[in-house]
């Protein structure tokens, strides 16, 4: 079945992480064996995998922080750095275009000419199609930027990742939007970007959906009535963002789906894929529909097998989503919305407005 994945961060793998993306998952592990790095030689995404799970469209990110966190591979010591650092990933898509690895989807008629080309031809060597996203805006220098980052290809714009920015507080501190952050997001709503709240705070999240008009996404959040925690949202910010008529990617970061994980420490086989379809499943029973949930598997976002659910060797495993939704009674037209019909009709109807 063909899967929409909403974030995957496969420039930083490849510009940070120094992986090359063309190979298989295997040639990868066995290139990163004994590095001494516990989440090197357990990498699950790679192109060729990417074909065989039918992965047709990814949310592609860019993604380099200065956020005063000093993560190895992710911080900068300066803004200006930063986005030099997303403008080198940006290079690596268009190089992977130049290559026919990859296509980038600016548009609604781009995205529904490239998925009827992958089911015609199952997969064939029709390349990878993805939408440019930014995951954290540190990159974007002002508000003013914001057009020639929409020329450059950019479509989906989360404010703040981890810690705090010059636009918003994302996951781990409170506080809301700062006076550049309001401004930023007059600034996307004005060239057609669409707003991902995922890892907003929880101040910074209200606010967002108040200063945002446009479109809204989440593009890989879970459930906090399921696994407490700030990262995750609450009843009440579905329930916001089904109102908007937004679509919710599940992430599979085994943190996210087991209830007080401790990274390094909890014994990975606890967690399983069914995990995942439990997140789905009460975002849509919240909705009464299957309209909202989708996948958004951040697959290799700083994580691998060490922390994914114990069934999921690759993505190519994201192909085991809808027999598990299938025996949770979902119907087959169901199923089809939640692995990439909902992402189509998002952006179909995110970009009929900026046409």
């Amino acid at each position: 079945m063909v899967v929409i994945d909403s974030h995957l961060d496969l420039a930083w793998n490849a510009v940070n992480w120094n992986r090359d993306l063309s190979l298989s998952v295997a040639e990868i592990r066995r290139a990163e064996a004994g590095m001494k790095d516990v989440r090197r030689g357990h990498n699950t995404v790679a192109f060729p995998e990417m074909r065989k799970g039918e992965v047709a469209v990814c949310l592609a990110t860019l993604l380099a922080r200065s956020s005063g966190l000093g993560e190895p591979l992710l911080d900068w010591s300066s803004r200006e750095i930063a986005s030099a650092v997303a403008r080198g990933q940006l290079a690596y898509y268009r190089i992977q275009e130049r290559a026919g690895r990859m296509r980038m989807l600016k548009d609604w008629p781009a995205l529904k000419s490239h998925v009827e080309a992958w089911e015609a031809s199952k997969g064939g060597s029709v390349p990878l199609g993805f939408i440019l996203s930014m995951e954290g805006a540190d990159p974007i220098l002002s508000p003013a930027d914001v057009p020639r980052w929409w020329e450059d290809g950019l479509r989906v714009v989360g404010p703040a990742h981890y810690g705090a920015n010059a636009y918003a507080h994302g996951t781990g501190p409170s506080g809301g939007l700062t006076p550049a952050g309001v401004e930023l997001l007059k600034e996307m709503a004005t060239a057609g970007m669409v707003l991902d709240v995922t890892h907003l705070s929880e101040e910074s999240f209200w606010q967002a959906i108040e200063h945002s008009p446009g479109p809204v996404l989440a593009s890989h959040n879970n459930c906090r009535a399921l696994v407490p925690g700030s990262r995750q949202f609450s009843d009440e910010q579905i329930r916001a963002l089904i109102a908007r008529d937004s679509v919710i990617g599940v992430a599979f970061d085994s943190w996210m789906l087991y209830p007080n994980y401790v990274k390094g420490q909890t014994d990975n086989s606890l967690v399983g894929l069914e995990a995942v379809t439990d997140h789905i499943d009460h975002i849509c029973q919240l909705a009464g529909n299957t309209r909202h949930a989708a996948i958004g598997s951040d697959l290799d976002g700083g994580f691998g097998t060490e922390q994914s659910p114990r069934e999921l060797d690759t993505i190519a495993d994201l192909q085991k989503i809808p027999v598990l939704l299938a025996r949770r009674g979902f119907k087959p037209a169901d199923i089809e919305a939640v692995m990439h019909g909902n992402w189509l009709r998002f952006f179909e109807n995110a970009w009929a407005k900026h046409a």
